[in-house]
């Protein structure tokens, strides 16, 4: 499990007093509102600092930090990410999960493994989780309580059923039949 969330990746500079632009990676941008400390990486390092003020603008946060008072030492931040530690993220409910934690995850189906959770796609009514399938390719698996069986997040697995649709079944057939047709000519 990772030890640190992203919550923000900043963006761009905005004025010349230190301030900085942050697009959240967060479910809940004003949750930056109750944030007093990030942890920004510079790929080299990670720099603990502290949050003097918030306000948003359109969709993103403009973020002041205690002690970067000029636009040239934050200049240097830009497309950095913000994280902060798991202690500080925020609670989540029951059958809710931080991506990290999902993302390289074994997925399995009730005749076995299926393939690896590659990314999770977030939409108005759930997430869509992207699965890299050996025979099937990507497939989209809704986040929903009929498809995801249980998350086991210490064992980095997850048990899914595949309603009808989510996969073509012809599809599985014909790489299984190109691979075996493959390896008779070996």
């Amino acid at each position: 499990m990772e030890q640190y969330l992203q919550v923000g990746v900043i963006a761009s500079t905005h004025g010349l007093r230190g301030e900085v632009k942050v697009f959240p990676t967060t479910d809940d941008p004003g949750r930056f509102r109750d944030l007093k400390k990030v942890i920004l990486d510079t790929g080299k390092e990670r720099v603990l600092l502290e949050v003097q003020g918030v306000k948003f603008f359109k969709n993103m946060a403009i973020v002041k930090f205690r002690g970067l008072d000029d636009i040239n030492e934050v200049e240097q931040y830009k497309g950095k990410s913000l994280l902060v530690s798991r202690e500080d993220a925020v609670r989540l409910e029951e059958d809710e999960y931080y991506i990290a934690d999902l993302l390289g995850m074994t997925v399995f189906t009730e005749a076995g493994e299926f393939g690896v959770l590659k990314d999770v796609i977030e939409t108005g009514a759930n997430e869509v989780y992207v699965v890299d399938s050996p025979v099937y390719g990507e497939v989209l698996i809704p986040a929903i309580r009929q498809c995801i069986l249980d998350v086991d997040i210490q064992g980095q697995a997850m048990k899914v059923h595949l309603l009808d649709g989510l996969v073509d079944p012809a599809r599985g057939e014909g790489r299984k039949t190109a691979e075996s047709e493959g390896d008779k000519n070996l």
